[in-house]
């Protein structure tokens, strides 16, 4: 039985290598990492040390060379390395959701059909209810009949957001979700990963380079050269701040 105390997501020695001999780079140098669930947790580390390789290898969007990924759910147990890839995308239809920086929009479907687009693809149906709560919950009850083209930067990672929330998965991936708007708007879709977290029980995991953005989390895990360089529970700005300035070194 998976409990709040088990870990929503554990890493084993992952390793990833891009190029070869003098050309090859290894953003994932046999990582381990475990994330805690119901908790929302940001990953911070300078250029380079892995952050993103690291997100994309724990979603199923890219695959390890060597290690495993291990995610925990209602369904129980599931090793995402190794399974084909007819069967990555079920996981992540089912139980991983994920917001881009870029928003990752369909231009030519409504803020609704955008939503509800991963769970329309999986032959699946949305709990209606829990449906209205996030819509309610993120201000877009006026805006599901509106495109991406109009609507305001905040309001289409708030789409984004919603379309990852719904499908109520198991771990939510965000990268650099902030990265592309004006400092309100990013303090909004922080706000709302923390009601992730905080009101509807779901595990966040976000790559940031913004240290104020990470002092919204739970803890931060720092990355230096592929490798786990510490962990900082519910750190201020400024120690995360001195914390990177170590890590680069």
């Amino acid at each position: 039985m998976i409990t709040t105390l088990t870990p929503a997501l554990r890493a084993r020695a992952l390793k990833k290598t891009y190029g070869s001999e003098d050309a090859a780079v290894h953003p994932l140098r046999e990582l381990s990492i475990e994330f805690p669930a119901a908790k929302f947790t940001a990953v911070m580390g300078p250029s380079g040390s892995g952050k993103s390789t690291l997100l994309h290898v724990l979603a199923g969007l890219d695959t390890a060379d060597d290690g495993e990924v291990i995610l925990s759910s209602a369904r129980g147990e599931t090793t995402l390395t190794g399974l084909s890839e007819k069967q990555l995308t079920r996981v992540r239809r089912e139980s991983i959701g994920f917001i881009f920086q870029a928003y990752n929009l369909v231009p030519a479907m409504t803020a609704e059909e955008n939503i509800l687009l991963p769970t329309n693809l999986g032959g699946g149906s949305v709990d209606q209810a829990f449906y209205r709560q996030v819509i309610d919950r993120l201000g877009l009850g006026d805006r599901l009949g509106h495109r991406p083209f109009e609507l305001s930067g905040g309001q289409q990672q708030r789409v984004a957001v919603a379309r990852a929330l719904v499908g109520r998965p198991a771990v939510i991936f965000a990268d650099e979700p902030t990265g592309n708007l004006d400092q309100s708007a990013g303090a909004e879709v922080l706000g709302l990963l923390r009601t992730a977290v905080d009101e509807f029980g779901q595990t966040v995991i976000m790559v940031t380079h913004d240290a104020n953005a990470a002092a919204q989390a739970d803890r931060t895990v720092l990355l230096a050269d592929g490798r786990v360089a510490g962990t900082l529970e519910k750190p201020t700005p400024e120690q995360l701040a001195a914390a990177l300035i170590e890590a680069g070194r």
